[in-house]
């Protein structure tokens, strides 16, 4: 079968700290991200769930940037715990 290359731009430590895991699971970054390609072809989505981190939300965000607005005007309070709203 033929082959061929591409390129793939990521964080310079990222890159180092996936290489040391692949070596350590006793494979090289090539076959790392062939296996991915293939499991996603075969099952025809990523192979792995996504989600957005409950902290972004929007409601979340509204939250901080009023408690910044509190600070900022002198109206702060100490907390020990901060709930995030999931939405």
């Amino acid at each position: 079968m033929a082959t061929t290359s591409i390129t793939i731009r990521m964080d310079e430590e990222l890159k180092k700290q996936a290489e040391t895991l692949f070596d350590e699971i006793g494979m090289n970054m090539t076959t790392a991200f062939t296996i991915f390609a293939k499991t996603a072809v075969r099952q025809q989505k990523i192979p792995f769930e996504l989600a957005v981190d409950p902290f972004y939300s929007e409601a979340n965000m509204n939250r901080l940037r009023r408690g910044i607005a509190a600070l900022n005007a002198g109206k702060g309070m100490d907390h020990e715990l901060v709930e995030i709203d999931d939405g």
